[in-house]
């Protein structure tokens, strides 16, 4: 698939010659361009789509108590999704949980990122391009031939493999797989978007480790040897969940990898955490709150320790610049390292 920026054939120009043309010179036009691409990318191109942002909110959808807006677009569904040429796949206008036989009639795609594959349909799941650079921090996290650390977190393969590590907001596996990657012996997310871990299972599978969905409702009291285990449910139930599992090493990261803000998980976050681990906090802040904010993470995690007599201590290490989100505001991520 060729995916072009959103506010591609959007010019005076562009949106005079589309409107003077037909269909048929349309589909030549748009053949011509994945004939050109492919050609110079030396594989076969077969779909043409329009990029655009992710909508917050689902138009035409409105809950009681909810913005004007609408619906909170909180599967973060691609529905801005401008498809030009190619078969992307039916409708999907049910109500529950996509079906395999939905999943078998859909469009999908994959790229390679740090080394790893990673599988969606976009006409139903998103796609970060932007979160690369993240995806590799966390990859040399624990390497000090990657990245220069301290405090410890040049830690060896062997002590990884004991570990757990968590993703609140799974995806189609973002950085579920940089940990997995990484040597971290098993991880265990959650998501809401059905099809968004049918993506996640199929990269999972491409890149040759096991993994296990669990479906809402199902008990699960012991982990086998996957090296993935993802929730297809809200994360709102990872601290029961893994309080009641066997198995599971010593959770040493927590990712929150959510926008605009992750802020109703940190919480949960902290509490699943072992003895000593990071927590990886997304947010967008405007750049001259940066400072301002890491102080007040830090003292939010601080009072919620004090408040159940735990005297570990909290250290915002380091707040990593991801992408700008706007004119003045960046995704930023606040590494939190709670400790004896």
């Amino acid at each position: 698939m060729l995916l072009l920026p959103s506010g591609s054939f959007s010019s005076p120009q562009w949106t005079s010659l589309l409107a003077l043309i037909g269909s048929s010179q349309k589909e030549t036009l748009f053949t011509q361009i994945l004939q050109s691409v492919s050609k110079k990318e030396g594989k076969k191109l077969t779909h043409l789509a329009i990029n655009a942002g992710i909508p917050l909110h689902e138009r035409g959808k409105r809950e009681k108590s909810q913005s004007p807006m609408g619906a909170e677009n909180i599967l973060r569904s691609p529905s801005g999704l401008l498809m030009l040429y190619g078969d992307f796949g039916p409708d999907f206008e049910g109500s529950g949980e996509p079906a395999e036989k939905d999943f078998k009639e859909a469009f999908w795609v994959s790229t390679r990122q740090n080394g790893i594959e990673q599988v969606w349909a976009p006409r139903w799941t998103m796609f970060s391009r932007g979160n690369v650079k993240e995806k590799a921090r966390l990859l040399g996290f624990h390497d000090s031939r990657v990245m220069a650390r301290a405090n410890g977190k040049d830690i060896g393969e062997d002590e990884r493999a004991d570990w757990t590590a968590v993703d609140l907001y799974a995806g189609i596996g973002y950085f579920v797989f940089s940990y997995v990657r990484m040597g971290v012996g098993r991880v265990v997310g959650w998501e809401l978007n059905g099809w968004s871990v049918e993506g996640l299972r199929r990269g999972a599978v491409a890149n040759g480790w096991g993994i296990r969905v669990v479906r809402r409702g199902e008990v699960v009291e012991e982990v086998g040897d996957e090296r993935i285990v993802v929730f297809l449910e809200s994360n709102v139930e990872a601290e029961r969940r893994l309080g009641s599992m066997r198995g599971l090493g010593m959770v040493k990261h927590v990712n929150c990898g959510f926008l605009p803000t992750s802020a109703p998980t940190w919480r949960t976050a902290m509490n699943i955490l072992g003895e000593e681990g990071w927590l990886h906090l997304h947010e967008n802040v405007g750049i001259a709150d940066v400072e301002g904010r890491k102080g007040e993470v830090k003292q939010m995690f601080q009072t919620w320790l004090k408040a159940r007599l735990d005297e570990r201590t909290v250290t915002v290490e380091h707040v990593e610049f991801v992408k700008t989100f706007a004119p003045g505001v960046w995704h930023c991520v606040f590494d939190v390292h709670i400790s004896k």
